[in-house]
């Protein structure tokens, strides 16, 4: 099973302000609108794993952005999913290689990761293999950290870095250990 991470984040190294908020992401809406390889990541992917409060952010964007992609929102509290949502959204829990595994016997082979807390146990049980981190030229100050404290170094593989004219910056790595 592949685990994938495709994030941004603040010069900072913040995903999120410490509410949440998202609101320092330029939106970029309109024609000639830069995905910086989004929807290429995406239509790779099988299903998506995320926490409960990146569930929450993302309903309150207004429209579901993943369509009927298969999305498994992590959470141990009960979980109302409106119908507004494609019957594809699911709660479900449990530890990082117990979810890997029960996706793995659903016949799933390319997960992505989202939400600062689920991206931080899926990186500490070694089950991420690509990181892919657009860095927005913003400094928040203080926020959701992308990255949380480690058993040990992790080591990583540069793969790829693309710079844009906006000033973003992505990198993707893969990650060398896998088995802490």
């Amino acid at each position: 099973m592949k685990a994938s991470v495709f994030t941004a984040t603040s010069v900072d190294g913040f995903i999120a302000r410490e509410n949440g908020s998202v609101d320092w992401l330029p939106t970029g809406d309109g024609p000639g609108r830069e995905d910086y390889g989004y929807q290429d990541f995406l239509d790779s992917v099988d299903a998506l794993v995320m926490g409960r409060n990146s569930y929450d952010m993302v309903r309150s964007f207004g429209a579901w952005p993943y369509g009927n992609k298969p999305v498994m929102i992590l959470t141990s509290q009960p979980l109302s999913i409106p119908t507004s949502i494609p019957t594809t959204v699911s709660a479900m829990s449990g530890s990082p290689h117990a979810v890997v595994q029960a996706l793995s016997n659903k016949g799933y082979q390319h997960l992505y990761i989202d939400g600062g807390k689920t991206v931080q146990g899926f990186i500490r049980a070694g089950l991420i293999q690509t990181l892919i981190i657009t860095i927005i030229p913003i400094l928040i100050g203080s926020g959701i950290p992308l990255f949380g404290a480690l058993p040990h170094d992790v080591p990583l593989r540069h793969l790829e870095t693309t710079p844009f004219e906006n000033g973003f910056v992505q990198s993707k790595y893969a990650l060398l250990d896998i088995n802490p």
